[in-house]
């Protein structure tokens, strides 16, 4: 089965672009995710402590963004949270700070803020396809 998610396309700068899914969580409050190709784990606000439950024995692990030098992160399940009319459970995820680029957000014309980062391990795993014309994510499950 596939269903097809709306995505929104923000220009955070001029010619600097973001695709931005939004989520809900079982309490139904909603969730704005950046979609990021080029991540290999999907992160999540560890900030957001009500969404995840840390894995046992978890220790911080070492991570490497494209900023600068190695970052420290821990490993979570996330709650279950819904996508389209996807619930997705038992996701995990590593956690990390997201107020720095939230506060970049909420400085751009969006307004935005985000729970996290779509990563390539959700993107392989439901065969995303981003359609960029009809500005649309497509999973199959």
């Amino acid at each position: 089965m596939k269903i097809k998610i709306p995505l929104q396309v923000i220009e955070l700068e001029k010619g600097n672009y973001h695709l931005i899914v939004t989520g809900k969580f079982l309490d139904e409050n909603i969730g704005c995710w950046a979609l990021d190709t080029g991540a290999s784990k999907t992160v999540f606000d560890k900030n957001l402590e009500q969404y995840y439950v840390l894995e046992e024995n978890c220790e911080d692990v070492q991570s490497v963004g494209i900023g600068e030098g190695l970052m420290l992160s821990r490993y979570a399940v996330m709650r279950p949270f819904i996508l389209g009319k996807y619930k997705i459970e038992n996701q995990k995820v590593a956690l990390f700070d997201l107020t720095h680029i939230n506060e970049f957000y909420r400085r751009t014309i969006t307004r935005t803020s985000i729970c996290g980062l779509i990563g390539s391990d959700v993107l392989l795993k439901y065969k995303a396809v981003i359609n960029y014309k009809y500005k649309t994510l497509t999973l199959a499950y």
